[in-house]
């Protein structure tokens, strides 16, 4: 699918892959614990989140942003290679991402349109990863009253924002849960890397 510049690759992660990813994801938890954010206006977030990389994504009373630190004030762990290398197959770019966000959905989690524009340079992609339970994608323009379309992503696909759609609304609507058994319990992994440029 393509729409205003939105690739999905459907299937670009072999079953292989996608289990050595979630072994790989576990890795980064074990040193970055998953957080349920807060957001600025007091509502507890239904993803959890972590990530790996320069930089991290936080949220609390104060607002979104980037930190170089995790709520406990550690440094976030490396992006690992594996990750990188799906990074650098997709865009060809030899700059690499300075953030792999990392969120969890359970089947009760949803993420709401947003943009994903806390980022110093919008000229660099964003490549999304979709490991486990299949997740009913929206994705608009860059107009939040814009049309969108949905389309079910399932474990292993890959999603590309770029171009014009570098700055499209876009979110998660709902799971399908118990579709996919790549994760033991069940839900989803979303894996995004993301160039942030600005220092922190």
């Amino acid at each position: 699918m393509e729409f205003q510049g939105t690739r999905v690759l459907p299937g670009y992660l072999d079953k292989s892959r996608q289990m050595a990813l979630v072994e790989t994801v576990r890795d980064v938890a074990r040193h970055a614990p998953l957080n349920r954010f807060m957001t600025p206006y007091g509502k507890q977030m239904s993803v959890r989140m972590t990530a790996a990389g320069r930089v991290g994504w936080v949220a609390d009373q104060t607002g979104y942003r980037y930190s170089a630190f995790q709520p406990s004030g550690v440094p976030w762990p490396p992006i690992p290679q594996d990750i990188l290398s799906i990074w650098t197959d997709i865009t060809d770019l030899a700059r690499a991402p300075d953030c792999c966000l990392i969120n969890f959905y359970d089947e009760n989690a949803r993420m709401g349109l947003h943009q994903d524009k806390d980022e110093g340079n919008f000229d660099w992609p964003v490549v999304s990863i979709s490991l486990g339970d299949d997740a009913l994608f929206r994705v608009g323009t860059n107009d939040r009253r814009g049309p969108t379309r949905s389309v079910w992503l399932k474990s292993g696909d890959v999603v590309v924002l770029e171009g014009p759609s570098r700055l499209a609304y876009h979110g998660i609507d709902r799971l399908k849960p118990r579709s996919s058994t790549l994760l033991r319990e069940g839900g989803r992994l979303n894996l995004t890397l993301r160039v942030v440029e600005d220092p922190i």
